[in-house]
């Protein structure tokens, strides 16, 4: 059984923002200014369009076979296309389950976009039971098949109405949730070159995923309690194992 427990973290595609928009002529913060703003006038909100969100980093907490491992594609400065690519080739080489923390609303999407923009190929990803049977009533792609769980999406009984933040459920279920560092502030730890701090938060938060999906599989019944404390266990030693500061920190607040 392999899954990746995943999560991105994006900056504005200040390119694809000049070409957009005639921003020529003004350096890279500069222009992520002027493309927030015009978003700001044109919703409300500075969020900008998916297709405009530039991956700067991709963390995975990953049982690949009998094996828990927590890591990263970027190294800061890395080239987008190959980090897309190379999550791409994971799915292709490991099949893996995904799981993730509102990936259909936007992980997911931004990586379409960004992935057609690079022009990556990703069969497996998106097979659908044409090439291989085994994708026909359970693919990447269908929002209720279960290669994708999209935890945020399932638990909100796939209501708008009903979602809640990773942060406030890990927290409320016992976990550590955010560690001194939110979402927003991924673009100006970026800017500032402390990519490591956002590579971390990024590992943080697809921790706080697999072990609500752990619990979450309990509640459902797919692993009873002894092979849930089995896994979290398998969890606890990996991190042990990896000597990482940032993971140190991430299983002093989950064990206390």
């Amino acid at each position: 059984m392999n899954i990746f427990a995943f999560d991105i973290e994006t900056v504005p595609d200040t390119a694809g923002g000049r070409r957009l928009h005639g921003l020529e002529g003004l350096d890279d913060r500069s222009a992520a200014e002027a493309m927030l703003a015009m978003r700001r006038e044109e919703t409300g909100s500075d969020f900008l369009r998916l297709p405009l969100h530039r991956v700067v980093v991709i963390s995975v907490a990953a049982r690949i076979g009998d094996r828990f491992t927590v890591f990263s594609l970027g190294e800061g400065g890395d080239d987008e296309a190959a980090l897309i690519q190379r999550f791409y080739e994971g799915i292709e080489r490991y099949v893996p389950k995904l799981v993730s923390w509102n990936g259909s609303g936007f992980d997911l999407p931004v990586l379409h976009y960004r992935a057609l923009i690079h022009g990556i190929s990703a069969p497996r990803y998106w097979e659908q039971g044409e090439e291989d049977r085994g994708f026909r009533f359970n693919n990447y792609l269908n929002r209720f098949h279960e290669r994708h769980t999209d935890l945020m999406d399932v638990l909100a009984g796939y209501s708008g109405r009903a979602v809640a933040p990773l942060d406030q459920v890990a927290t409320l279920c016992g976990l550590p949730g955010k560690l001194g560092m939110s979402g927003a502030d991924v673009r100006a730890r970026i800017e500032a070159g402390e990519f490591s701090a956002v590579r971390d938060y990024c590992e943080h938060d697809v921790l706080n995923t697999y072990l609500l999906w752990l619990r979450f599989e309990l509640m459902r019944g797919a692993l009873d309690s002894e092979g849930y404390d089995n896994e979290c266990q398998r969890v606890h030693e990996a991190l042990v194992d990896a000597q990482r500061p940032h993971l140190d920190e991430f299983l002093q607040a989950w064990t206390g």
